[in-house]
């Protein structure tokens, strides 16, 4: 199998790579590059500037703003965002209510939505999980009971990333009760002003409120926000997580991580020397860099092997490239918390530089810290990596 890019492939990636590294702000990168929380502000500064240039949802029907591009440019293109810590566009706009509503939704609620979504003018956050019911999620509680041109939702989500900021949810609530669980449930679209909606937050580990709780108290919700068909909605959610999952392995993170720790264990002191002479902590690096170049071969076959073919069903290979890409993403963050060393752990108090150039600050190793805490969740998100583990049993190796 020749992996090459041709030499169409290889300008347009020369062609998305300056365009992330010219035209996003240096800023919001350097945010991004070292793991310093985003505002709401960057999140729409940096999304807007994308989809001016019609790369915000390249994935899409073009119809409604993407791009007729192959597997194989819609790889380059992540890859690249990713190596210039540029800000994905919003996952819960662009890659899963976006390709919902595009896929299932009325005529009435593209028109409304779709246009709005991929510029960011309307805030959307995911009601899937409830306390209970997370990797069983068709176990979920949270009830519309529809009463006229109403649905009168009650019950309560977890873990909704975001939504502090957002406008719109959209969820899946169980519609028939007597249905065998997934059977009955519904795909709605709810907006966050709704009488009855409170968010509250939750503080993560490493301190940051980035994900919430979402109460719906007696919350009335037009019946035109259904998506496709009631009690259809376990379908479209399976589509939803598929699209969820495209390009999680996130080499291009890696690997721009992976560079800044060598980059930054370079000027850090250890012992008589730098970090970056320490034979063991060299070997670390190395490990890692082996790893993250075998993962990278095969998504590149499993890309390639896409390119090749109209059928646009997930590939059951990419579980392999979930789980050992989110085992990457937590490798890096270890060693980035390595090269803080010390200062992950003192008080901001206590960070005066000891000397001119000296190249940390408290920030710096407080983001450290904050990514290294928050990249615990990738193995859990998209579907755990113990249901990854079953699926490549059944469907890659037959079990």
């Amino acid at each position: 199998m020749d992996l090459r890019f041709t030499p169409e492939e290889t300008a347009f990636r020369d062609e998305v790579r300056s365009f992330f590294r010219t035209q996003v702000p240096a800023g919001i990168r350097a945010k991004v590059s070292e793991g310093r929380a985003l505002t709401r502000e960057d999140y729409v500064t940096s999304q807007r500037i994308l989809n001016a240039h019609g790369y915000a949802v390249p994935h899409w029907p073009r119809e409604w703003g993407g791009q007729d591009w192959t597997p194989i440019q819609r790889y380059v293109f992540t890859e690249e965002m990713l190596l210039a810590a540029v800000p994905l566009p919003l996952q819960f706009n662009c890659y899963m209510v976006g390709p919902v509503i595009a896929a299932f939704g009325s005529q009435a609620q593209k028109e409304k939505h779709l246009a709005r979504i991929a510029n960011l003018d309307e805030w959307w956050c995911q009601g899937f999980s409830e306390p209970g019911a997370g990797s069983d999620l068709a176990s979920l509680k949270t009830k519309a009971v529809r009463e006229g041109d109403h649905y009168i939702v009650d019950g309560q989500k977890t873990w909704t990333t975001l939504g502090q900021y957002a406008d719109w949810i959209f969820c899946l609530v169980r519609t028939d009760p007597t249905a065998r669980k997934q059977a009955g449930i519904s795909f709605i679209l709810i907006d966050m002003k709704t009488p009855g909606i409170t968010v509250r937050p939750i503080i993560t580990l490493e301190g940051r409120h980035e994900v919430n709780e979402v109460f719906f108290d007696n919350v009335k919700v037009p019946v035109e926000n259904l998506v496709g068909e009631e009690n259809k909605g376990w379908d479209y959610a399976k589509f939803l997580l598929a699209n969820e999952r495209t390009g999680i392995a996130r080499i291009g993170l890696s690997k721009e991580r992976l560079a800044r720790a060598k980059r930054l264990a370079k000027e850090m002191p250890a012992g008589e020397g730098m970090l970056w002479e320490e034979r063991d902590f060299r070997e670390r690096v190395a490990a890692v860099e082996i790893e993250l170049k075998a993962l990278e071969i095969t998504q590149m076959r499993v890309v390639a092997a896409q390119a090749r073919t109209s059928d646009n069903r997930p590939d059951p290979a990419s579980s392999i490239l979930k789980i050992k890409g989110s085992q990457l993403q937590q490798a890096t963050t270890e060693l980035l918390l390595e090269v803080a060393g010390p200062f992950a752990l003192a008080a901001p108090d206590l960070l005066a530089p000891p000397h001119d150039g000296w190249p940390f600050d408290y920030d710096w190793a407080d983001a450290a810290v904050a990514s290294y805490f928050n990249s615990r969740k990738v193995s859990i998100y998209g579907g755990s990596n113990e249901i990854q583990k079953n699926i490549i049993a059944k469907a890659v190796l037959g079990f």
